[in-house]
């Protein structure tokens, strides 16, 4: 079959399948975002083998977990993320080093050598809450100091993961790696962020705003989201970091309820639905035969460490057991920022390739596992019964 209608075809399965399993989803009382991931382990390799990972899908992905990231950006508060800067730093710090202990002891137990134990709870200590920021808008959460929390300590996180990798791979690992320069260029991404927060998004929205084409404020500002991502890539963190910091900045607009209900119709008819699916698709049981004891312990420990360690993290700085759990819940999932340092792993030998598969089974798993989890933390509680009175 030709390219072209090859990908339309999986493009319309994709879409329909995700929409449909997202309402079944809803229908047995979990949040949609769990049908959605789901669809991609429905439609892919694992089991009935109608789409298959291509270059086109990871496009659309990256765009769509960008756009994603964009309007939590704009839906958050600034103030509250300042507000909550300390639990934040705290749960990242207690979410990145548990996982990273827990993830090397796990390693040595499964017989990997110093520097692949390392590697591994290094990918266990990685966090991406673009699933949990869709879980909490979905359930109307974002607007919460626990939602604060969680976007603040994945940036935190972020920045430690990165040092981390530069660290292994430059000590441990033997790698060519300056981090004096990877410091450096984080720090450069950060006067940027806040100097096109404070000026330069706003005057770009308003000089595009004088133009007579279609869109032209819409347009703008998805241009400001692909160029902060790529900024955010260059300086070696996360591109979501890029796209919600350009939601902050057009959130602080006169432009900025206007964008918010043009680009959701973008996002989540096309975009969206390829990146939920793209995780699923990365599931496929070759090789995994006899690796059930290293997954389930993997599995648990992955789940576990990030749970205890986030929410401790946020407990000793002052939220009560429910909210440090919604914390721990929300920080779970691995999502693409571990695949990403999984496939590096494996490219570069750090990963043995016998163990790939049932690495990218735990961190699928950590990402379809936050949606419930997070669901099941932030229910309220059932008011006490009035004894009866005769």
């Amino acid at each position: 079959m030709d390219f072209i209608l090859q990908a339309l075809l999986q493009l319309a399965v994709i879409v329909a399948a995700v929409k449909l399993m997202g309402e079944l989803a809803i229908r047995i009382g979990q949040p949609s975002v769990l049908g959605k991931l789901l669809a991609g382990v429905l439609i892919g390799p694992a089991v009935l083998g109608w789409v298959e990972s291509a270059r086109w899908i990871e496009m659309f992905a990256e765009i769509g977990v960008l756009l994603l990231m964009f309007l939590a950006g704009m839906e958050t508060d600034v103030k509250a993320l300042n507000e909550n800067r300390t639990p934040s730093l705290a749960a990242a710090t207690g979410g990145v080093v548990l996982p990273l202990l827990g993830g090397w002891a796990a390693g040595l137990w499964l017989g990997l050598d110093q520097g692949e134990a390392i590697f591994l709870g290094l990918v266990l200590s990685a966090t991406s809450v673009s699933i949990s920021v869709q879980t909490l808008r979905e359930l109307g959460k974002l607007n919460t100091r626990e939602s604060a929390t969680i976007l603040g300590a994945a940036i935190a996180d972020d920045i430690m993961a990165v040092l981390g990798l530069a660290v292994v791979l430059g000590l441990v690992l033997a790698g060519d790696v300056n981090l004096a320069l990877v410091v450096g260029k984080m720090i450069a991404f950060a006067v940027l962020a806040v100097l096109m927060i404070w000026k330069g998004v706003p005057l770009f929205l308003k000089l595009s705003s004088r133009l007579h084409v279609t869109e032209p404020v819409t347009s703008a500002a998805i241009v400001l989201v692909l160029l902060m991502a790529v900024a955010a890539e260059m300086s070696e963190l996360a591109g979501i970091i890029g796209s919600f910091a350009a939601g902050l900045a057009v959130s602080r607009t006169p432009h900025g309820e206007a964008v918010l209900k043009r680009v959701e119709p973008i996002a989540y008819t096309l975009f969206v639905p390829v990146f939920f699916v793209s995780i699923g698709l990365h599931v496929s049981f070759e090789g995994f035969s006899g690796q059930w004891v290293p997954f389930i312990v993997l599995s648990a420990l992955a789940v576990l460490t990030k749970l205890v360690g986030a929410g401790l993290g946020a407990r000793l700085t002052g939220f009560n057991l429910r909210s440090s759990l919604v914390i721990g819940s929300g920080m779970v999932s691995r999502g693409e920022v571990a695949l990403i340092l999984a496939a590096l792993g494996l490219s570069g030998g750090y990963v043995p390739a016998e163990f790939y598969t049932t690495l990218i089974l735990v961190i699928v798993l950590t990402t379809v596992a936050a949606p419930p989890m997070l669901k099941w933390t932030l229910r309220e509680p059932k008011p006490a019964k009035e004894p009866e009175r005769g």
